[in-house]
């Protein structure tokens, strides 16, 4: 009964591959062209609402194995940690936040119209394996990925969606307007590329509406070479399983390094039980604060002069480990600040680090979309937001840790986030990081 359980679940799910396959096979000749793609994460203040459920979605979280997604979980975590190792060398010093599930997203909407060596520099860069996977695979294992997100919580409200900007002169191909709408829910809308500065209020006032307002400028210039933008947002609001009384919330220092210091709102909960785990090889505290529902976020506090170590040996293994390591512990005082922190990024200047250069180039090849070869990316504009209070994420080099004798042999341990820590947000469900921030300046 069991092998032919096996072979049912194998049957439905090959059904499903070929159909999906059958759906993604790529399909106005004009002059060269530009697409930009914007990508504006946000969190807090999220009002109800889910993503739409398609029918091919819903057969594939119904029939298809789930190797797929959490393959996919993994490369969404190496990816994460890359782009946030070459966001760091531009920006050193600097608070970074960002959304790698949304730039993630972006640039597999990309890769639906991609074809040849520009496909595959993509899927590469977001760390798809294409030896062992198919470009199927990868559509099947994220749309499975999108639907499990979509599900309503009854706490933590997440809402992510994508939506392709066209020049309204642009033929785009049915084949691609149709996948793209099937697997990632992406919206087509046209625009005037012709009139930059009502094309840009026209995209602008969108990503506005579907952030709250908490991303109000997304596109900063245009100009009438534009022939696309495609805009993926994500937004979140969490609240703590054990929120911080903000009767308690105290002005502190916070140590940006050795010599400067910031006075920062600084939060604090007494007696909580949390997640924990300390690294001694890496030299870092680690502890889990989750929301109610089905997110968390992880800080990773290194000690003294530690943090290049830490950040330099980010990867998914790592990450497996200290979730894997972490255990209830006693926490006497958790003193976190109270922070809100922004960025603006400009990926085509650094998704090339990671292998992804073509499709910024005359050689591109997004015949997918248009069914012409003279198309190709300009810019992938990144917003983020990220604030963090008493009741929730409405979105170090060391913390001090230190062990205070209580009653004998019973230890109380007291957790100090004064120094630059990493955040990251995860859904516990699909184990994809959420958005993903260095906080090295509070204010």
């Amino acid at each position: 009964m069991q092998w032919l359980e096996q072979q049912t679940r194998k049957a439905a799910t090959l059904n499903i591959r070929s159909r999906l396959s059958q759906t993604l096979a790529a399909g106005s000749a004009l002059q060269e062209n530009k697409v930009m793609a914007g990508i504006s994460p946000t969190l807090l203040g999220c009002p109800d609402g889910t993503l739409g459920k398609d029918t091919a979605v819903q057969e594939v979280q119904d029939n298809m194995m789930q190797v797929n997604s959490l393959t996919l979980s993994s490369s969404n975590t190496d990816f994460a940690f890359s782009l946030y190792k070459m966001l760091v060398l531009k920006n050193p010093d600097k608070n970074i936040v960002f959304s790698p599930f949304s730039i993630y997203t972006a640039l597999a909407v990309v890769s639906l119209g991609s074809k040849r060596n520009t496909l595959k520099e993509i899927l590469e860069g977001l760390k798809f394996n294409v030896s062992e996977s198919s470009e199927a695979d990868f559509h099947q294992g994220f749309g499975h990925l999108l639907y499990m997100l979509s599900q309503p919580g009854d706490h933590v409200q997440i809402n992510t969606g994508s939506a392709m900007f066209i020049e309204k002169r642009l033929q785009i191909l049915a084949e691609f307007q149709e996948k793209a709408r099937a697997l990632y829910q992406a919206e087509a809308l046209t625009a005037d590329f012709q009139k930059p500065l009502e094309a840009k209020k026209i995209i602008n006032d969108y990503v506005r509406k579907q952030t709250q307002g908490k991303i109000k400028e997304l596109i900063s210039d245009l100009d009438d070479r534009t022939a696309m933008v495609l805009v993926n947002y994500i937004y979140f609001k969490g609240k703590w399983k054990m929120p911080f009384d903000p009767h308690d919330t105290f002005e502190s220092e916070f140590y940006l390094d050795e010599k400067r210091s910031v006075k920062v709102p600084m939060m604090s909960i007494e007696e909580l039980t949390t997640p924990y785990f300390r690294d001694e090889e890496l030299s870092c505290s680690v502890v889990e604060l989750k929301y109610t529902g089905k997110a968390s976020a992880l800080f990773i506090l290194p000690d003294q002069g530690r943090m290049q170590q830490v950040e330099a040996s980010l990867q998914p293994e790592t990450l497996r480990k200290w979730k894997n390591s972490l255990k209830p512990r006693m926490i006497g005082e958790l003193h976190l600040p109270k922070f809100s922190i922004s960025t603006d990024y400009r990926l085509e200047d650094v998704l090339p680090e990671l292998g992804i250069r073509e499709v910024f180039s005359k050689q591109a090849d997004l015949s997918g979309i248009t069914g012409a070869k003279n198309l190709r990316v300009s810019q992938v504009v990144h917003k983020a937001v990220l604030d963090v209070a008493e009741t929730g994420t409405e979105a170090a080099a060391a913390t001090g840790v230190k062990f205070i004798p209580c009653c004998g042999k019973i230890y109380s341990m007291t957790m100090y986030f004064n120094r630059p820590f990493l955040m990251v947000i995860s859904d516990t469900n699909t184990h994809i990081a959420l958005f993903m921030a260095k906080v090295t300046n509070p204010k």
